[in-house]
């Protein structure tokens, strides 16, 4: 909602009577906050702190993937190529269907860089730098104190900070959703449904990005000016 709809909205209620004004807050509130949802407790036995190591794996790699990003009424389509450097590089290139445009990204440790391109889009497909590292499988979120983990079977549950914090939950030793989790709410996540699907949603933005992955080639080595 814009500083001006909530204005003019303020000036509405002000002049209903008691009982409707307080049904007409409610309705607001539910508007405001109800597209980002409510974080369940975590679950499960409390465990010792013992984060799976989730590197990426050691040759190079170029995971070919179709896109679809979703932003209110905006949407683009298109495929794209990670290619990955252990242990912490990659190069996104992103292509719009149909040739109306494309760039690149690279993300070197916590550093990402979107270079001047056709579609000034691109940095916009783009999720944080944890939530990247997520789609991906590693797990690299800033370090933060008052760490808890539960176990629920295979199943491990991590929260890092307080307000935001951080939730990662783990099958075994893969990473297979981060959340971060202001207040009560889900307001960014990445979740892994397999090695081939992973969505990238902005909560409280309507704001998503699918990610489909076609194959995973290994390489030898990548020219070095894929970095500059």
């Amino acid at each position: 909602m814009t500083p001006r709809y909530l204005a003019a909205t303020n000036r509405r209620v002000a002049g209903m009577s008691g009982m409707r004004r307080s049904l007409v807050i409610s309705a607001i509130a539910v508007a405001v906050c109800g597209c980002a949802p409510k974080a369940p407790p975590l679950t499960g036995s409390v465990a010792p702190v013992h984060i799976p190591e989730t590197r990426l794996a050691p040759a190079h790699q170029q995971i070919v993937f179709n896109w679809v990003f979703s932003d209110g009424n905006y949407k683009a389509k298109g495929d794209g190529a990670a290619r990955i450097a252990s242990p912490d590089s990659v190069r996104l290139d992103f292509f719009v269907s149909n040739g109306m445009g494309g760039g690149f990204a690279r993300l070197i440790g916590d550093s990402l860089t979107v270079p001047n391109q056709t579609d000034s889009r691109v940095h916009d497909y783009l999720p944080p730098v944890p939530m990247i590292w997520a789609t991906l499988g590693r797990f690299a979120v800033p370090p933060l104190p008052d760490t808890v983990a539960r176990v629920d079977g295979d199943t491990l549950r991590v929260e890092i900070g307080r307000s935001p914090r951080w939730r990662a939950t783990f099958a075994g030793a893969s990473l297979c959703r981060l959340e971060l989790i202001d207040g009560d709410r889900i307001r960014e996540r990445t979740i892994r449904d397999d090695d081939r699907h992973v969505v990238y949603e902005r909560t409280d933005a309507h704001r998503s990005l699918n990610l489909t992955v076609v194959r995973v080639d290994s390489v030898s080595n990548f020219d070095a000016s894929i970095w500059h």
